[in-house]
């Protein structure tokens, strides 16, 4: 079903491209980088977010193939649309060494198994926990938000590589990281002679390149 865009959504969007130019950035990428921006309404995130097209374009297929979607916590999961989540916090408890959002990462994980994709936007040490499992995720999208542990799980989430969204900054956010697995789930999927176009076009087209980190 054709998703069906309110007009102040599409005046939003048409203010951002105003002021912001996304027009360089390969679809994908341009779809989670325009979604992330509107959701904050902060531009900064078109050069703090940390992802590549093919690694964008890989994640798309698995999502719109069926690969569940597990979310941090409930308000990650409140603004994913489209899509059922899992999100185990109701059931997790913390003690000692394991925080509650930890555990709840671990029961998730024994629920879904390898090939999920994980959308952290609330608690680093769901993130920290992530990336001890062996969970093989079709993608992680990692935007915890916080002074304390936020940007270093993050940076930990690019050293590990792991398929990913990320972003270099503290700021992050349970709307943002929705936002980016929503960019996912409203771009449709390509058609054939879509598919090699994009894969011809620059591999590397993140708002912020691994390479410059």
């Amino acid at each position: 079903m054709t998703r069906v865009v309110h007009p102040i959504e599409q005046e939003s969007f048409r203010r951002l491209r105003a002021r912001l130019d996304t027009s360089h950035f390969a679809p994908l990428t341009r779809a989670v980088v325009e979604r992330v921006i509107h959701s904050a309404a902060d531009l900064e995130y078109a050069t703090d977010l940390v992802t590549d097209e093919d690694t964008l374009v890989a994640a798309h297929a698995a999502l719109h193939a069926g690969a569940p979607v597990v979310a941090d916590v409930e308000m990650v999961a409140a603004g994913i649309t489209k899509r059922e989540t899992v999100c185990r916090l109701k059931d997790a408890k913390s003690s000692s060494g394991l925080t509650r959002s930890a555990h709840a990462i671990r029961l998730a994980y024994e629920q879904v198994g390898p090939g999920a994709i994980w959308v952290i936007g609330c608690a680093p040490t769901a993130l920290e926990e992530l990336l001890v499992l062996d969970a093989a995720p079709a993608l992680v999208i990692g935007l915890p938000v916080g002074f304390v542990g936020a940007a270093e799980s993050k940076a930990a989430l690019r050293e590990s590589g792991l398929p990913a969204v990320s972003n270099v900054s503290e700021k992050g956010g349970s709307a943002v990281a929705a936002a980016a697995l929503n960019a996912l789930l409203y771009h449709p999927a390509p058609s054939p002679k879509s598919k090699s176009k994009s894969r011809s076009a620059s591999n590397e087209t993140p708002a912020t390149t691994k390479e410059s980190q």
